[in-house]
């Protein structure tokens, strides 16, 4: 099979649910439109995310990107709630105020979004098959469960698990490759967090995650992999920058991958 872009995943609003798209277009930073444009704050000017607030992990979202609204399900309440996300923002920051227990503020970075790597704000890629190895290392996760921790942007078929390892080489150096017409630069694999360790719907945590994901990730290291990039194990995925020249063009699902060569 030919290496292929399988699924888009957006964020919308940072920490919250994805939406699946069938196409995507690249901003002049080398973010997508719409992922993490939004992002929650606190009193405090920090990121109410899932990193920092386990209760994030319980609010569920739907998100209508033409008509630019969230549906959002409150724990304990049996109906929906539904706001555009430019008209309704007080009455949303009002929700999320009660739901926290703090004053929640929304804020908009419609140019490159809030991505956790500034430096590095393209689309993070996995394989599916990667999801499918990583999810069979932990007895009762399904592969659904194990991409919605990971909470990667662009999914890959048609390559083995850790087939995206070669996506990026040692430090100081890009691997550059392209995704249909769209030229990407392979940076590195994305330092993982706590998130993972925790069940996506309800917050539970998994016992010994991070020991278990560790030994299994040094285990599975594709040879020829940069080792320099792994002072540690607890990494998966690839972080990406698009140079400016890809600003406007589309990512769409089908999409065959090349890679070039490393700069």
């Amino acid at each position: 099979m030919i290496p292929h872009l399988a699924k888009i995943l957006l964020y919308p609003i940072k920490s919250l649910d994805s939406v699946e798209v069938e196409n995507v277009a690249v901003l002049a930073s080398g973010a997508l439109q719409h992922d993490r444009e939004f992002a929650i704050f606190d009193e405090q000017d920090g990121f109410v995310n899932s990193k920092r607030n386990a209760k994030v992990h319980l609010l569920r979202s739907q998100f209508t990107l033409v008509n630019r609204t969230v549906s959002l399900q409150i724990p304990g309440s049996n109906s929906t709630q539904v706001f555009h996300l430019d008209c309704d923002r007080q009455a949303l920051q009002a929700t999320l105020s009660d739901f926290f227990g703090f004053a929640a503020t929304l804020r908009q970075n419609p140019l490159m979004g809030f991505p956790d790597d500034t430096n590095s704000p393209g689309p993070t890629i996995i394989s599916t098959a990667t999801l499918t190895a990583v999810a069979a290392w932990f007895p009762g996760l399904s592969v659904e469960e194990m991409r919605r921790r990971i909470r990667a942007n662009i999914e890959i078929d048609g390559v083995p698990a850790f087939w995206e390892d070669q996506l990026f080489s040692e430090q100081g150096d890009f691997v550059s490759f392209r995704v249909g017409d769209v030229h990407f630069l392979g940076v590195n694999p994305c330092q993982r967090c706590i998130v993972p360790t925790r069940d996506s719907l309800s917050a539970e945590v998994y016992p010994n995650f991070q020991k278990i994901f560790v030994k299994q990730r040094q285990l599975t290291l594709p040879q020829g992999v940069a080792s320099s990039r792994f002072n540690h194990f607890y990494k998966l995925s690839v972080n990406t920058q698009l140079p400016t020249s890809e600003a406007g063009k589309i990512l769409q699902i089908g999409n065959e991958i090349e890679i070039n060569s490393m700069l």
